[in-house]
């Protein structure tokens, strides 16, 4: 039986999850071969676009660009050690990516049941779970992380935490649920003083970090100046924040990409989840859980707008055990219930492809 309890057959449950994994990665492949056939792009012009060509460019030439230190070395590093092999960056972290989501699935699976899994892999904006982001590796790393944090596993949590948090800024957010959970969790104080030990390890990761930009530029404050430089991440209190966001799809602004004003109402609706996720854990006194998600939701709203949120909802994997229960008990689902869950399959199948065409076609994704 899985975690969820209530799915019976976990061999079948497993190979619904694998199918689900293959399906949806299939499925954004097809829009990509789509385009690469009608509209004659190039792989690079598919999968290279937005951050990417950071990442590349960070993994073949090193922080060249100044203001690519808003990226964390992780990931850049990885893909200039595995295309050692001789593979094209790109081509490696494209790999990459789909064999990390594969993984970050399997936690989920473990975490909240095949439910849960199968709800992150339908997730609108899983394209960036298949190209060369860092969504895939994080999740991941995190989601496991948080899986053998709940089995009192702290040895191996804090090293899969520390491998996080050398990936995106979010490691910091993971760091501070993950000191929630340890004093949280069943114990002596003891046993709790050993679990923040352990976390000494992710902490010493983003303090690295933080001193070789000292070292480098002469500032403790050159990531978050890279950030409000070159991405409009400059603090905003939240309100103005809500405002600039609302400006973008006003009639008539930014009318030569319709695109923006759909995918920042998208960004809205994406901070409401996260706050109503929040709220959730709160009630239920899922107290990590909460701070996991709340301080995302709290360092996105005060950005010059929001933005990205869309794809931070991939990072909260309570979200998708939530979302998951939906449709958690198969044999005795109600009509009414099963019907529910293929709608929204359905929608978020096709929500996802039109996603996907976004990314592909180098217009704005989030």
């Amino acid at each position: 039986m899985s975690r969820a309890g209530s799915w019976v057959d976990p061999h079948s449950d497993a190979r619904l999850v694998v199918q689900t994994w293959l399906g949806t990665r299939l499925l954004m492949g097809l829009v990509a071969a789509w385009l690469l056939f009608t509209e004659h792009r190039g792989l690079s012009d598919l999968f290279g676009n937005w951050d990417v060509a950071h990442f590349v460019a960070i993994a073949e030439n090193g922080y060249a660009d100044p203001q690519d230190i808003a990226f964390f070395p992780g990931w850049p590093l990885l893909l200039r050690i595995t295309s050692m092999t001789g593979m094209s960056t790109l081509l490696v972290g494209t790999l990459l990516a789909l064999l990390a989501s594969g993984f970050a699935a399997a936690a989920l699976y473990r975490i909240g049941g095949p439910p849960a899994a199968i709800a992150w892999l339908l997730a609108p904006t899983a394209v960036f779970t298949m190209v060369p982001y860092t969504e895939s590796v994080f999740c991941a790393a995190a989601f496991w992380a948080w899986e053998r944090a709940t089995a009192k596993q702290w040895g191996s949590a804090a090293v899969l935490a520390a491998f996080a948090a050398a990936i995106r800024v979010s490691g910091v957010f993971l760091i501070a649920a993950l000191v929630v959970l340890a004093l949280t969790q069943a114990g002596t104080s003891k046993t709790r003083g050993r679990r923040l030990l352990w976390l000494a390890l992710p902490v010493a990761v983003v303090a690295a970090y933080a001193g070789y930009l000292f070292l480098l530029t002469g500032s403790w404050r050159a990531w978050y100046d890279a950030q409000a430089a070159g991405w409009a991440r400059g603090f905003t209190l939240p309100w103005d924040s809500l405002k600039h966001t609302f400006e973008v799809f006003a009639p008539g602004a930014y009318a030569d990409h319709p695109e923006w004003a759909w995918v920042f109402r998208a960004e809205v609706v994406s901070m409401a989840i996260g706050l109503v996720v929040t709220g959730a854990c709160l009630v239920r006194r899922r107290w990590a859980e909460a701070v996991w998600v709340g301080l995302q939701v709290a360092a996105f709203s005060v950005s010059y707008w929001f933005m990205s949120v869309n794809r931070a909802v991939l990072l909260w994997f309570p979200l998708w055990t939530m979302v998951g229960r939906i449709g958690e008990s198969r044999r005795k689902m109600p009509p009414w219930r099963g019907g529910l869950v293929g709608i929204l399959v359905a929608a978020a199948i096709v929500v996802q492809c039109v996603w996907a065409w976004l990314f592909f076609t180098g217009r704005w994704a989030s």
